[in-house]
């Protein structure tokens, strides 16, 4: 046909060329169309041609200048991170907090809402989604005309809808394929351009991890994230974008604690932040009460690892028994994916890796074959506490790029359905 080379037609080829080019200057720009020839594979021409209508769009601007051997200094060039705006959501089990971005991902406003013990209902969620997408762009002067999208990271298993979008799996918070982007889609006030993108919230903490933190550079890694639950990402050469994999439900003892699913014996049950306050107090420790978790966990910590004095030898009981469970389930995802690197984040992993993951790393030579664990390295993500959050905006991100810097097409409103019906018969929380 013609306009077509083997089944790509003109508008997929510019297309392509227009994605290579933005994420070259976006992940290692600045850049002279000079060298954006080698980097991307693409004639001086073409790069002549891509560069010109990205710079009129305004997605590329210069930055500077280099000098060339014996010629005229060469422009280097950039995404221009004002030209866009994200949202990153992360729908925690103990906050939901918003933030807006630039396309730099440098943080332009904040908002948060904590949460109660029950405070999943579902209609509740999308309200705080709604009113903190609305505080933050109010705090950056109100327009959204710039916003690219709105990425949200949620506790538990997202699958697609053709009607619904995408529906969100969270047996451990009471959600039972709740259409999330649906529910957001009508109640929203957001335009229809703006679309929206879940999926779970250890898949956008390692896709945080892998484009900016600890996991740059790596091919084969697991990002596992620590906070009320347990959860993990898994990125291969065959799965770049990373895939989800519930390795908080991991049986690590049969007959075990009940865990919040309902099944016995998850590895959540042992090692998530909620368990180990419970299991510290069932030893017949004395966590202070009227604590959140992350103040709890905080004074558990600080009870087994004391900067002066005699240690509570029950909360160190505790969490020496939880470094051999996070061992062996460590020593599992070393087994099944033979990753290059490990790396710990969520608000829990992080502070209980600075304490006790030396702990942790001494069990995996009893729990993990030896010639994969020899090969693995197990460390902290770079991220912080706020990973979940940056790796949710990198979600509408990477749809950009793929798009090669076209805005999606707006959702027409006979194709989103009332969440209302959407939820008849289904237990939501």
């Amino acid at each position: 046909m013609a306009g077509q080379r083997n089944g790509r037609t003109v508008h997929d080829l510019r297309r392509e060329n227009r994605a290579a080019v933005l994420q070259r200057l976006y992940f290692e720009g600045p850049m002279s169309r000079f060298t954006l020839g080698p980097a991307t594979g693409l004639s001086s021409g073409s790069i002549s041609n891509v560069v010109a209508e990205l710079v009129t769009e305004g997605w590329v601007e210069e930055a500077g200048s280099v000098e060339s051997d014996g010629g005229r200094p060469r422009t280097l060039l950039r995404v221009a991170p004002g030209r866009g705006q994200l949202i990153g959501v992360d729908v925690g089990e103990t906050r939901v907090r918003v933030e807006l971005f630039d396309l730099s991902l440098s943080e332009l406003a904040r908002a948060e809402r904590p949460l109660t013990l029950k405070g999943h209902d579902v209609g509740g969620i999308a309200e705080h989604i709604r009113d903190g997408i609305g505080e933050v762009l109010d705090a950056a002067g109100g327009a959204d005309e710039g916003l690219l999208g709105v990425g949200i990271g949620v506790p538990g298993i997202v699958s697609r809808d053709g009607e619904l979008g995408a529906v969100v799996h969270g047996q451990t918070i009471g959600w039972n394929a709740v259409p999330l982007e649906s529910l957001l889609r009508e109640t929203g006030q957001l335009p229809a351009s703006v679309p929206y993108f879940i999926d779970n919230g250890a898949k956008t903490l390692g896709q945080a991890e892998m484009w900016f933190g600890a996991g740059r550079g790596t091919r084969n890694a697991v990002v596992v994230l620590f906070g009320s639950g347990v959860g993990a990402c898994v990125v291969t050469e065959d799965v770049e974008q990373g895939r989800a994999v519930e390795w908080g439900h991991l049986t690590v003892r049969v007959q075990g604690r009940r865990c919040r699913c309902g099944a016995l014996g998850c590895l959540e049950a042992y090692a998530g932040a909620e368990a180990l306050l419970e299991r510290w107090q069932e030893a017949g420790g004395r966590p202070p009460g009227g604590m959140d978790e992350e103040s709890g966990l905080t004074a558990m910590l600080n009870a087994a690892y004391p900067e002066s004095g005699a240690a509570d030898p029950t909360a160190l009981l505790v969490l020496e028994e939880t470094a051999e469970y996070l061992g062996a389930g460590l020593s599992d995802l070393i087994n099944l994916f033979q990753p290059e690197r490990i790396l710990v984040g969520g608000w829990a992993g992080l502070q209980l890796g600075q304490r006790f993951l030396t702990a942790v790393k001494r069990y995996i030579p009893t729990y993990a074959l030896s010639y994969p664990a020899g090969r693995v390295t197990i460390g902290l993500g770079r991220l912080g506490p706020d990973a979940v959050t940056v790796g949710a905006a990198t979600l509408p991100l990477a749809d950009f790029f793929a798009r090669g810097g076209r805005r999606a097409a707006p959702v027409r409103e006979a194709e989103v359905p009332g969440w209302q019906t959407a939820l008849e018969g289904r237990s939501t929380s």
